[in-house]
């Protein structure tokens, strides 16, 4: 079951040249058979998650299926990766066991 969250921080106005908006997500998945648990940076969640699901990420492939845990948006990747750095941290693993999600206290 996924916990996600949408911290969406968009701006009120596309790229730059585009109709769109670029954002940068923070996720962070957990292993459903081991005490693992990861956090990553990406522009597209559903198609990183599914490469860890699937085995294509070395750093995660012993400890597939994944399931999500949450998903944060930010306009700028300098935003997204500060946070990412931060959920990296003993501290930042510590709030994501507080707040993730329910079922989270055997996590490391």
């Amino acid at each position: 079951r996924a916990c996600l969250t949408g911290v969406s921080q968009v701006d009120s106005s596309p790229a730059p040249g585009t109709n769109t908006y670029l954002l940068y997500f923070v996720y962070v998945i957990s292993s459903i058979s081991r005490n693992y648990l990861y956090v990553g940076i990406t522009d597209n969640p559903e198609r990183r998650i599914r490469q860890h699901n699937m085995g294509y990420e070395s750093t995660t492939r012993p400890y597939r299926p994944f399931n999500t845990v949450f998903i944060e948006s930010y306009t700028t990747r300098i935003e997204a990766r500060l946070r990412e750095k931060y959920l990296k941290s003993a501290v930042g693993k510590r709030w994501i066991k507080i707040n993730g999600c329910a079922g989270l206290s055997n996590w490391r």
